[in-house]
């Protein structure tokens, strides 16, 4: 995962239609991505993700499957471990903080927030 590069708005776009749909053709991403007109599109940023190794591609027959090199928790802790560095200077505390302090927390996540910082003190 450390050797992949990061990949760009449109890549995870695609990483997240495979995420939920698992396996999938070129075809089966643009219908979901709603780009049915833009398939060449799509396929060229397939073929770049799979040069990147953010997807394998097998054959099927005359199918080509594309599959995330990467869960979508993997994926996330690679991101916010490269943000943490680059912008936080390795302070999970100020990254944190920032996060809160973007956007209204909902008291679900507030709670889940909690319990994980809990969990990390030894309660």
């Amino acid at each position: 995962m450390m050797r992949r590069r990061k990949p760009t708005d449109a890549e995870l776009d695609i990483l997240a239609v495979l995420w939920e749909r698992g396996p999938s053709t070129v075809r089966q991403v643009a219908e979901a991505l709603g780009r049915e007109n833009a398939y060449t599109t799509v396929l060229k940023l397939m073929q770049i993700m799979t040069e990147k190794r953010l997807v394998q591609r097998r054959e099927s027959g005359r199918l080509h499957i594309y599959t995330p090199s990467a869960s979508r928790d993997q994926m996330q802790r690679h991101l916010v471990r490269d943000l943490l560095e680059r912008a936080f200077g390795g302070s999970s505390a100020q990254l944190v903080m920032r996060a809160l302090s973007a956007s209204k927390a909902t008291p679900e996540e507030l709670a889940e927030i909690r319990k994980m910082l809990d969990q990390k003190r030894g309660h």
